[in-house]
């Protein structure tokens, strides 16, 4: 997943709400984005939520939505927000990992959930409490707000025929991803979106993850890695959240509030629909430019997901906080998986095959 580029140091805060006569205040917020212009559906997730929450408030509760670099630098959102120099971020919590490695859980973990079961365990699961509780210890409430579906297992100069081949390999990802791929042998390596490209090109890396098909096809990977490789077991269901202030939030009307709940839940919806209409059409277009897909190898995923198991392990018996909503996730997943290998995994599997022999 994307890992934008530094930025130039914080804006000073502006006046975010007025009083209008003994009505409805009027309110400005500004929203920090993690991600670029660029990435117009993640970034546009942000937008969706500002459009109608000005529609649903009569313009009154105006949100203003700033790229990454704009306010502050992309990955210093999180901070932003709990100090108040912005009243709100759109970000994956997996940005930081280096703080708390729970945070990674409001995002994805390797051989998680996908994302109808992230919004499932967050609704009506405990996800949306847990994670709370966790937030609030930096001075944040959270909100789902988007989600990109089952990422690509990124591109590879050369095929990964086992996992011998995952010796030495130089590959661009980040987070619990990349603590996996260092188990297997690999040389995970921290890189801005930006200098994947001219990396791949030179052979400074051998393979690097971003998104899916109509993410990455922007960026050009397919003219100097021709291998695309799937499943993305390591984003199995990104999802991309609004963090709030907490004082912030509690000032609003509680009928502003309403509206960014409703809203937030429209950008969720709306950013995973759009991958699946754009997704498909990008997939295509990339095998007649001379794509070749690769699944992952049954050894590397069994090896990927062996080590994945002991790394929640060590770090559950060493940090409360992730233990508490790891725990809840996996029961969750475990139930659900069932269920969704039964009505959805059968019919999945048989149209599939039809399509393999579709003349």
């Amino acid at each position: 997943a994307p890992a934008p580029a530094p930025a130039p140091a914080p804006a000073a805060p502006e006046p975010v709400s007025q009083p209008q006569g003994q009505g409805t205040p009027v309110v400005k917020w500004r929203i920090a984005s993690s991600f670029p212009k660029s990435l117009d559906t993640i970034y546009g997730g942000a937008e969706v939520l500002a459009k109608r929450i000005a529609e649903l408030t009569d313009g009154k509760f105006e949100i203003r939505v700033f790229a990454g670099g704009e306010l502050v630098p992309p990955f210093g959102v999180l901070d932003a927000v709990q100090q108040n120099t912005v009243e709100c971020c759109h970000t994956c919590g997996y940005y930081f990992h280096g703080k708390n490695k729970t945070f990674s859980i409001d995002t994805a973990i390797p051989f998680g959930l996908n994302a109808r079961q992230m919004n499932g365990w967050y609704y009506f699961g405990d996800g949306l409490t847990l994670t709370r509780e966790f937030f609030a210890k930096y001075n944040v409430i959270n909100f789902p707000g988007g989600n990109t579906g089952t990422q690509m297992g990124g591109w590879f100069r050369k095929e990964v025929k086992s996992l011998e081949d995952l010796k030495g390999l130089k590959m661009r990802i980040p987070g619990f991803g990349a603590e996996v791929f260092s188990t297997l042998g690999a040389v995970p390596q921290a890189i801005p979106g930006g200098e994947i490209y001219p990396a791949l090109e030179r052979g400074a890396i051998d393979a690097a993850e971003w998104v899916g098909p109509y993410d990455d096809e922007k960026l050009g990977f397919y003219k100097v890695a021709k291998f695309y490789y799937y499943p993305g077991w390591w984003e199995t269901g990104p999802q991309i959240s609004f963090y709030v202030n907490r004082e912030q939030w509690d000032k609003l009307p509680k009928t502003y509030q309403a509206a960014f709940e409703a809203a937030a839940m429209e950008a969720n919806l709306k950013m995973m629909a759009a991958y699946d209409a754009k997704n498909p059409t990008a997939i295509q277009r990339l095998v007649q430019n001379g794509t070749q897909l690769r699944r992952y190898p049954d050894d590397v995923l069994k090896a990927a997901y062996d080590s994945a198991q002991k790394i929640y392990a060590d770090e559950s018996a060493k940090n409360a906080d992730f233990k508490k909503l790891y725990d809840s996730l996996r029961a969750f997943q475990q139930i659900s998986d069932i269920w969704m290998g039964l009505p959805e995994g059968a019919l999945s599997n048989f149209m599939q095959a039809q399509l393999r022999v579709k003349k």
